[in-house]
């Protein structure tokens, strides 16, 4: 075996592992409000939630891939050091994620690969390999490092809002509603949960299909930039493994952390979340699970009754928000480092 197929092969193993923190850091947004609400047992959640995160990758086109395994420009970099510097991001996304897993932060597995993926090709090659997409806005182009900002950015505000609306509307429908009504609306969580986990596997497990395809064209084991269907498979399969391993720390942090979520609370939010999602994935958008689940709640909670959301427990989540992708870098960088001594 070659050093550059024994590095594509390391690359492989790296972003399934990724893919695996991914899952079960984020199982807990998805099955969080379906917990709290007590729509579904935690068994049922998972089963649930794993079937549909799974057919996510498979369905759900290609868009977000190409976003994200084409922000990085590493064409005239010897294959080998491409590829090391690719894991060196992994690394620095991968560590990230077990640390505020560990500590029951809902952070952001996009904002670690983003962070991880720059600092590590800045550290390297220079931040002219990275396509930061600043000079395109004004021709009205949204590209590069822009481009998933963007959408990281953008997406908690706009599931902060819709989800603020939309509690307003159902309290508005439902205020003569009777306790009976609970259960209609914890049966509809099956759909709206279902719907949410085939939003988040359609987007965050083409993140790793957009790592993995940049790794094998730069390796020389495919033509040009198209995803193949192993790489799907792979990802939706690793994804799906971290979602079955569920992320139980985290999820009494979104499930009952901000606000006391009651079946209207869990339907509202998980309806925003796949919406936004599933929106920002047609779009080739990457954005953070973690985010807009999280500022959903935010909204329904402002929504209900502001004084009774956590406000400490949420200023705790932006400020992880805020810190993740400097983290992230700071971990590739010294992985850098470390490459260098021995390599």
């Amino acid at each position: 075996m070659t050093s550059l197929t024994a590095l594509a092969v390391l690359a492989v193993v790296l972003v399934v592992l990724f893919d695996y923190t991914n899952g079960f850091h984020d199982a807990s947004n998805i099955i969080a409000t379906v917990i709290a609400s007590r729509a579904m047992t935690p068994i049922q959640a998972v089963v649930i939630v794993a079937t549909f995160e799974f057919l996510g990758p498979l369905l759900g086109g290609s868009a977000v891939a190409n976003t994200i395994g084409k922000f990085v420009e590493l064409g005239d970099v010897d294959a080998r050091r491409a590829i090391l510097i690719i894991l060196a991001g992994l690394v620095g996304a991968i560590v990230w994620n077990l640390g505020t897993w560990w500590l029951g932060i809902p952070s952001s597995s996009s904002h670690a690969l983003t962070g991880g993926l720059c600092g590590a090709v800045v550290a390297s090659v220079g931040a002219g390999h990275v396509i930061w997409g600043f000079g395109e806005l004004g021709r009205g182009h949204v590209t590069g490092v822009t481009k998933v900002l963007m959408g990281l950015l953008l997406s908690p505000i706009v599931g902060f809002v819709i989800g603020f609306l939309l509690q307003k509307i159902s309290a508005l429908l439902l205020r003569r509603a009777r306790p009976s009504a609970n259960t209609g609306l914890r049966r509809a969580q099956w759909v709206t949960s279902a719907w949410l986990a085939f939003s988040h596997g359609a987007n965050d497990a083409q993140k790793s299909m957009g790592i993995l395809t940049l790794v094998l064209l730069l390796a020389g084991r495919i033509a040009d930039f198209a995803v193949p269907f192993w790489v799907m498979l792979i990802c939706a399969s690793a994804i799906t493994c971290g979602i079955l391993s569920g992320g139980w720390r985290i999820v009494r942090t979104v499930g009952f952390g901000i606000y006391k979520i009651r079946p209207i609370h869990a339907l509202d939010a998980q309806l925003t979340s796949a919406g936004v999602i599933y929106a920002a994935s047609l779009l080739g958008a990457p954005v953070s699970t973690t985010h807009v689940v999280s500022s959903s709640i935010m909204g329904i909670g402002a929504a209900d009754h502001a004084r009774d959301v956590r406000w400490a427990k949420a200023k705790e989540i932006l400020t992880t928000w805020l810190v993740t992708i400097p983290g992230s870098a700071a971990v590739s960088v010294v992985t850098i480092l470390i490459i260098r001594l021995f390599w």
